[in-house]
């Protein structure tokens, strides 16, 4: 029995001491990120800030119902399902070229590296003055004989935040694939080489797969960077943009700035449940991809 609660006071005192260190952690967890999100949730099911009656599904069936919603999912689906597929094959490719020897080969890496140290605004400054209706892209086409085109208010308008996305995006995902491919092997590589295996068996049937956990965290991260280019679009145009640029970003903040914390708070809980089937769905695929190499 004295052995009992030796034990069960030693176990005790362990987990005191791991809560001394762990605690502060825990409570700024809670304090901005659990206790907030339990915030939205409330806010989603009642009747209004002042008027807390319970209302049910009722402001996320308005939500859905509302046109603005509509395009802007319809806007942000078509921006991620487009500018995060390439992100990651572009970035990829771009690892496996540095791999090979290629001259200029730390000015390229410098030339895509170079957006993480520079500021958002000044990103936007470029890209405003190629992109203008008097930019220099503009000035580039009217050699060739084409009009004016206003990019930004065009059915163009996303192939130039993809660009930016793609620019702003594409270096740190490629030092995370050179990272990635460094940790393969070199010696199963060399065997099947040495076995005749051509180099595109040796991509997809080896490297490919050490590097699907790589694969995986960079579309995680491209998915959550996509969702964030609200930020340019905003410096670009502003609270409300062309159609073909409005996100669910834009919609949450009108609603915001709007007062309409039932539509914000069902809008978040929605992109919210969104990304967690998503991420859920790429883990799943991962883990049935990866799982030879993992032993």
């Amino acid at each position: 029995m004295r052995n009992f609660w030796k034990k069960a006071n030693a176990k005790v005192s362990d987990f005191l001491a791991s809560m001394c260190f762990s605690g502060p952690s825990f409570l700024g967890m809670a304090i901005f990120y659990v206790i907030p999100f339990g915030v939205v949730i409330y806010y989603s099911f009642i009747a209004g800030a002042v008027d807390s009656s319970f209302v049910g599904l009722k402001n996320y069936i308005s939500v859905l119902n509302n046109g603005a919603f509509k395009i802007a999912v319809k806007n942000t689906a078509m921006f991620s399902g487009i500018a995060v597929p390439l992100a990651v094959v572009l970035s990829l490719l771009m690892a496996l070229m540095l791999e090979c020897r290629i001259p200029a080969k730390s000015q390229f890496r410098s030339f895509f590296l170079s957006p993480m140290m520079v500021p958002i605004a000044s990103i936007i400054l470029v890209w405003q003055v190629l992109f203008h209706s008097n930019g220099v892209v503009n000035e580039f086409l009217m050699v060739f004989g084409a009009d004016k085109i206003d990019w930004l208010k065009s059915d163009y308008c996303m192939v130039v935040i993809i660009l930016l996305f793609l620019w702003k995006n594409l270096g740190y995902n490629m030092i995370l694939f050179m990272a990635a491919l460094n940790n393969i092997p070199k010696t199963l590589l060399e065997m099947a080489e040495v076995e005749g295996a051509s180099a595109a068996y040796q991509f997809f049937h080896i490297k490919l797969r050490y590097l699907s956990p790589t694969v995986l965290f960079v579309t995680i991260l491209s998915i959550i960077n996509s969702f964030k280019v609200f930020r340019e679009i905003y410096l670009l145009t502003g609270n409300y943009p062309y159609d073909g640029l409005y996100m669910l970003q834009h919609f949450m903040n009108n609603m915001f700035s709007k007062l309409n914390y039932q539509a914000l708070s069902a809008a978040a809980i929605l992109l919210a449940l969104f990304i967690i089937v998503l991420i859920a769905i790429l883990f799943a695929v991962e883990n049935v991809f990866g799982k030879d190499v993992e032993g």
